[in-house]
């Protein structure tokens, strides 16, 4: 970790050269913050072993410098951790707090250890603390709301210890020495400044620059500003500046007094985009995100970007992509001026703009995993070349670095408690890509999170169908991580829910997942019976292919169950059911089930001759591995009716046909093939 200038909560200095980046004063904090690291605590003199970690606490008001104060106190003492670091912030930038189960979520990641979907607080939280039992970590939270966020996430071993970052005490955990922060010592801050002007400016009028440091109570973030807009005015003077300070109303926080001076300074439509920051989802904001909110270029969005870089406005957010961050402690007065400027009017379609500028990032997200579709191709084409992305891998790398922002205008979509069209096509644009990208079992945990969204609002707003809905793709997500009981429980919600919209499709996937979940855990008789029930749904409406699969379903219930004549019966519709559907691949492989049931009913004969059956169907179907598993079936069949030579023959003809298709395979991936 490199050593940064000091916080102004999120500002950095434009320059990325070391002397820039080094961090100023704070001598005696960081001495009082490592001498509290060895200090004994209160259960160490009642003759008690610590049972917690010890808290540090870097108290002060945002612009204070209290986060670089904590960065600096944890790269100074990291080494003493051999398990590492771990970083959580635990408030939005416009104050919300963040949940606690999501934050313990994220620390989990952060171990390269699984949390399982739908977790709640509780499981969560413990399984974070199991997990640091026995590790010597160190963790950073930054920007807490009050001590129940901090205590939930706390460790119950010594070993490890955590620096926390608020704006006041944290009444109620044991043993919290604050280090409460004020202004920066005279010296230091001065130093500050000429970093940004340069040091004649400083030199030539020492006595100003003090005059400027005292009217910004030598508060970094203030003097951030303050140095971003004497680097931008060459010819000004630090006594200019000072002098235009003094005008303002000396009774407000230097740092509101210097953001209204920098604003008024930029030209109008740079200050219009730089109110707009303030509706960006989690402070973080790429050119994508000001061109939409802006309604201007996305060139010209990035320069003015990288402007308000240069004048400590963003900083950049450490991506590999364009990548800023609203800094915390200018949130709030981005805004008020806002509120101040724009009619809500415009605000509203400022944020229907950036809303529908991330649902086209992400379709061109998705569409460039599918370009053996040529459907898929042919709306890449279509989409405009400032949305499309070079490859797959430049996809899924935007995919996760404006993985927070996304799953924040998520979140904002539904902020209103609605679900209209842009919210809808938001969701499902967004599960879509990272399905795509990371696969179900990856992206679970987000998916859960955002599905969860969807089932809060439409119990808000009693829309039984979007409940069915959200309920369905829950319990979905519970049945791929192995939560059969508790995807049993929301299908048959979802049941419910789909029943009061009088969703038809609801109706029957609900009834088809339950017999799913039954037949997961070894409820035959159950299976079965929830199975006929979404078949009589599905004959009903006359959609017979999913009743053709539906009948495979039960046959397939019906065989675990050891009734190979029910399952006889139903393995027999759903091969009439797929030949009249026409899906060939779908017909070779229900014969192929047909013949293994009739083998284990004890018809080896019959089985032989659907088998054969089979086999041409699969290869009319192109399937060579199907074809192979059934070569090697018809071997062991053939064997058991004393036919060793043919069995022989398919053996050898299905050994050939997996060697061929494992060497097209290498082909189609560029790899070399082993004859």
């Amino acid at each position: 970790m490199t050593d940064q200038a000091v916080d102004t909560d999120g500002v950095r200095l434009a320059d990325d050269t070391l002397d820039k980046r080094r961090f100023l004063g704070r001598i005696r904090e960081l001495k009082e913050l490592r001498a509290d690291i060895e200090r004994a605590g209160l259960d160490t003199l009642s003759g008690r072993k610590a049972p917690r970690a010890r808290v540090l606490l870097v108290a002060g008001r945002p612009g204070s410098g209290r986060s670089a104060l904590a960065d600096e106190l944890v790269a100074r003492v990291a080494d003493r951790y051999p398990d590492g670091v771990l970083r959580a912030r635990l408030g939005e930038p416009d104050g919300t707090r963040v949940p606690v189960a999501r934050l313990a979520r994220d620390l989990l990641t952060e171990l390269d250890l699984p949390a399982p979907p739908g977790a709640g607080e509780d499981d969560l939280t413990e399984e974070l603390r199991t997990a640091l039992a026995g590790r010597k970590a160190l963790l950073l939270l930054d920007d807490a709301a009050d001590a129940e966020q901090v205590d939930a996430l706390l460790p119950d071993t010594p070993d490890c210890l955590v620096v926390a970052v608020a704006e006041g005490p944290l009444t109620g955990i044991a043993d919290v020495r604050p280090c409460t922060l004020g202004g920066l010592d005279t010296p230091s801050a001065v130093e500050l400044l000429s970093r940004h002007t340069g040091s004649v400016r400083v030199t030539v009028d020492p006595r100003a620059a003090e005059h400027l440091v005292e009217i910004c109570q030598a508060q970094p973030a203030a003097l951030t500003l303050a140095g971003g807009w004497l680097a931008a005015r060459p010819q000004a003077t630090v006594a200019d500046l000072a002098q235009q300070l003094q005008a303002e109303d000396a009774a407000a926080d230097p740092l509101a007094r210097v953001f209204r001076l920098v604003h008024t300074s930029l030209p109008a439509p740079a200050a219009r985009l730089l109110r707009l920051l303030s509706l960006a989802p989690a402070g973080l904001v790429d050119p994508h995100t000001a061109s939409a909110l802006a309604g201007c270029s996305v060139t010209v969005a990035r320069t003015t970007l990288d402007d308000f870089v240069t004048l400590g406005l963003l900083r950049a957010a450490g991506s590999p992509l364009p990548q800023y961050e609203v800094p915390g402690c200018l949130h709030p007065l981005l805004r008020a001026c806002a509120d101040d400027h724009e009619r809500p009017a415009e605000l509203q379609l400022a944020r229907a703009r950036m809303l529908e500028r991330t649902v086209r990032l992400l379709q061109s997200c998705r569409t460039i995993t599918e370009t053996d579709c040529p459907q898929a191709r042919e709306r890449l084409l279509g989409t405009p070349r400032a949305l499309r992305f070079p490859g797959p891998r430049a996809a899924a790398d935007w995919l996760r670095a404006r993985r927070p922002a996304l799953l924040a205008a998520a979140r904002l979509a539904v902020a209103d408690g609605e679900l209209d069209t842009l919210a809808r096509r938001l969701m499902s644009q967004l599960v879509r890509a990272m399905v795509a990208h990371f696969g179900t079992q990856a992206a679970a945990p987000d998916l859960y999170g955002i599905h969860r969204l969807v089932l809060d609002v439409a119990e808000r707003q009693h829309l039984p169908r979007e409940k069915a809905a959200a309920l369905l793709n829950l319990a979905d997500l519970d049945a791929r991580t192995g939560r059969t009981a508790e995807a049993l429980v929301r299908y048959r919600a979802a049941l419910d829910a789909g029943r009061e919209a009088e969703d038809p499709y609801a109706v029957a996937r609900a009834m088809e997942s339950v017999g799913g979940a039954h037949l997961e855990l070894g409820d035959y008789d159950r299976a079965a019976d929830w199975f006929g029930r979404a078949l009589a749904q599905r004959l009903a409406r006359d959609e017979g292919a999913d009743a053709a699969r539906l009948y495979g379903r039960t046959a397939t219930a019906h065989t675990y169950a050891g009734r190979y004549g029910e399952a006889l019966r139903n393995w027999r519709a759903a091969v009439a059911g797929h030949r009249r559907a026409g899906d060939v691949p779908a017909h070779a492989r229900a014969l192929s089930e047909l013949a293994r049931v009739q083998e284990y009913a004890g018809r080896p004969e019959e089985s032989l001759r659907t088998c054969q059956e089979a086999v041409e169907w699969a290869r009319r179907a192109g399937d060579a591995r199907l074809q192979a598993a059934l070569h090697l079936r018809l071997a062991d069949t053939l064997d058991r009716l004393g036919d060793p030579a043919a069995a022989g023959l398919h053996r050898a003809t299905a050994e050939r046909m997996l060697r061929e298709d494992a060497v097209d395979s290498c082909e189609s991936i560029g790899l070399p093939s082993k004859n």
